[in-house]
């Protein structure tokens, strides 16, 4: 992308809005037919529900940093009940400095992934913007299964609208969120965008009408 299209612009707050239930019928419609198969919460408590009665417990399960995870609770109710062999656990207990390909591969394909996204569009697709990439290649190829939480504010007319969204409303937040939590500056470097799952089954998306997430 050329840099007039990645310069940080002013968070724009139409991104933050709800969806309504027309659009949200529209966009489910539309990702069961490209192969996602979508629940619809009323709220977060909601949505952390539906996510743990699909997932096995002992199951395999890697949590992607996430902003929605971290304000439903499923961080912690995953990573920390002690129900589920967590990889983000995993790997916090390697060494990055000598075992750094190890635990990209480990990250790369876990049996089970739960995540968010930046946008969903009416058409069905689902993208992804992220500054190293570590989550991409679980939720592009490798991961067993993939449940996303996306609040409904989140869909959007298209991809072009998506992309707007992304610069426009979720790097800002981002950006600020990461200079006040790690003293680091975000960055768009990478972008997935899934127009469709070419495995049935294998993608969920729980949408849900609470505003959640960046």
């Amino acid at each position: 992308m050329n840099s007039l299209v990645i310069q940080k612009l002013p968070v724009n707050r139409k991104f933050g809005q709800l969806a309504s239930d027309e659009s949200i019928r529209k966009t489910a419609k539309a990702l069961g037919v490209n192969n996602v198969k979508t629940i619809i919460a009323k709220n977060g408590k909601e949505a952390k529900e539906k996510v743990l009665e699909l997932i096995p417990q002992g199951s395999e399960v890697m949590t992607m940093s996430s902003v929605t995870l971290d304000t439903i609770g499923l961080n912690k109710d995953i990573n920390e009940s002690g129900k589920y062999t967590s990889v983000r656990n995993k790997l916090y207990s390697m060494d990055r400095n000598t075992k750094s390909r190890e635990m990209a591969k480990i990250g790369a394909a876990p049996d089970w992934t739960v995540a968010s996204v930046h946008a969903v569009t009416e058409k069905g697709q689902l993208m992804i913007a992220s500054s190293t990439g570590s989550q991409l290649s679980a939720e592009a190829y490798g991961g067993g299964k993939i449940v996303f939480v996306v609040g409904t504010q989140k869909i959007v007319k298209d991809v072009n609208e998506g992309l707007r969204r992304i610069y426009e409303y979720s790097y800002p937040l981002e950006d600020e969120r990461a200079q006040k939590a790690y003293g680091m500056k975000s960055s768009v470097n990478k972008i997935l965008i899934i127009n469709k799952e070419t495995t049935p089954g294998r993608i969920t998306m729980i949408l849900v009408k609470e505003k959640l997430g960046f």
